[in-house]
This record gives structure tokens, sequence and C-alpha cells, in this order.
């Protein structure tokens, strides 16, 4: 009688399936907006393009926003060490300075209208419109996802697990991607203007 052996295999770091899903969406955000910037310079090469001056509440809705890149890698560093009290309070500022963002785009575009680049206007503040509304639409999903964590931290046991911190893991890293790609964005647009 032959005797079997089980065959070994060395374990393999596997990615999360959630992670996996997180970072194709974040890889499809990218081509999106690759996409819009690619038409924005042919659309722009073709001539009749609207010159303006970007409002400076587009300058300060980063810097919020890059603040609550801070706050909450803050939250996450305080949840990780089981600080729970400051973990709730970077995640309630993260909460206000995100819907602080999208609060000021609306103020921006506003603005923008004012000084005479409606939406249905010259291609060029057209694009400035559709870029970021579909960034802000991505910042809302941020917002989300951050409503869920704060009850989270709010309604579950003051504990650290596994599963917690790589919930709350995703969060930061869509949120940090979401402001680092608003960064890109304005840059983008005050460059190729």
């Amino acid at each position: 009688m032959m005797e079997e052996t089980a065959v070994k295999y060395p374990r393999r770091s596997r990615l999360h399936p959630a992670k996996f899903a997180l970072y194709a969406a974040m890889a499809s955000i990218i081509m999106m907006f690759a996409s819009f910037t690619s038409a924005y310079l042919v659309r722009q090469a073709a001539g009749n393009w609207q010159e303006y001056i970007v409002p400076d509440i587009f300058y300060h809705s980063t810097a919020i926003l890059l603040v609550s890149s801070v706050t909450l890698h803050y939250a996450y560093t305080m949840f990780k060490s089981a600080r729970f009290a400051a973990y709730r309070l970077g995640i309630a500022a993260t909460l206000v300075l995100g819907l602080a963002f999208v609060v000021m785009q609306y103020f921006g575009w506003q603005s923008l209208y004012n000084i005479g680049v409606p939406l249905d206007g010259n291609p060029s503040g057209s694009f400035f419109y559709v870029i970021s509304g579909v960034h802000a639409v991505h910042v809302l999903g941020g917002i989300a996802a951050l409503t869920v964590a704060a009850l989270h931290a709010w309604s579950l046991p003051k504990e650290v697990t596994e599963k917690r911190r790589n919930r709350f893991s995703m969060v930061v890293q869509y949120w940090h991607f979401v402001d680092l790609l608003w960064l890109y964005l304005l840059i983008f647009i005050l460059i190729a203007h």
C-alpha cells in the first residue's frame, strides 16, 4: 500500500479580495481621468479656447482636502494604537473637512460662472466643470465610506481587530488617492490652461 504524502506549498501572501477590488476601482478612475486630461489637451489644440483665471476658492478647497488627508492618517494611526478618543476625533474632523471641500467646489463653480465661464459655454470652462464635478462625486463616495467608518468608530467595541484595521486601511487609501488625484488635476489644469 502506497502511503500518501501531502504536498506542502509555501504560503503566499495574498491580496485580500476587497483590496483587489479597491485597487481595480482606483485604476479605472485613473484611466477615466487620464482620458479627460487627454481630451482636454486635444480639444485645447483645436483652438477657440477661453482663457480665465481659476478662482482662489479652488486653492482653498485643495488645502482643506490635503489637511483632511492628514487628519485621516492621524485617525488611522490612533486606531492602530488603540487611542479611540483621538481616532474618533480624527474621523470626525476628516468628515467635516471632506464635506467642506465639496461645498467649496460648489462655490468655486459659482465663482467660475460669475466671471463669465458657464458650464455650457466655451469648452475650456466645460472641461473644468466636468473634471472637478466628477472628482467631487468620487470624494462623495469617500465621504460615504468615512461615514461608515465613523459609525464603526462609535458603535463597535473599542478593540483593534485585523478585520477593522483592513477595512479602515482601505478607507484611508481611497481618501489619500482622491486627494492626490485632485492635486494632480488642479496642477494639470493650471499648467495646461
